[in-house]
């Protein structure tokens, strides 16, 4: 159960350190080639524009699950702890309904990738492993706001601040 725990606490940390790794060295690689050997690949472009769609949907997962989206929470600062626990619920319950359906159409996409069997033009890779990103990465939502809603509803029923995230500016 521990390792679980781990996993559920570090997993979106981890993915990132890959592909932000993946993609750095990759790129070094590429400019190393192009600069000095005058003579570039398809495939590490590929390697380096794929890597960053993960990074991007991965992140985004990472923000949800730490709260720390894009958000104006202005009005959240005159608001007592009950109405600004209700309040952010609200957002994630909005947010879990519009993750749930960009799930099933981004899934959509994969099973038509993978029903006509479109390949990447570098790698020649399925375009599965590609675009399975998105899916992914919202699926990752899904489960960071179904565990921030199951928090706020254990913070707004034992009478304790609602869990914030960390803001950029104090």
């Amino acid at each position: 159960m521990d390792f679980l725990r781990r996993i559920d606490r570090n997993a979106e940390l981890w993915l990132l350190l890959v592909f932000y790794v993946m993609l750095v060295i990759t790129m070094a690689i590429e400019v190393l080639r192009r600069e000095v050997f005058a003579y570039s690949s398809i495939w590490g472009e590929e390697i380096v524009r794929y890597s960053f769609i993960y990074l991007a949907w991965i992140g985004a997962a990472a923000a949800v699950k730490e709260r720390a989206h894009i958000r104006i929470d202005v009005l959240m600062h005159y608001l007592g702890p009950r109405p600004k626990a209700l309040m952010y619920m609200f957002g994630d319950l909005v947010m879990f309904f519009v993750a749930i359906v960009a799930l099933y159409w981004s899934f959509e996409t994969v099973l038509v990738s993978a029903h006509f069997g479109s390949v990447s033009h570098g790698l020649r890779i399925s375009m599965v492993w590609f675009l399975t990103a998105v899916p992914l990465g919202f699926a990752l939502i899904v489960w960071r706001l179904l565990q921030s809603f199951m928090r706020d509803l254990r913070d707004l029923k034992n009478g304790t601040p609602v869990y914030q995230g960390d803001t950029l500016f104090d």
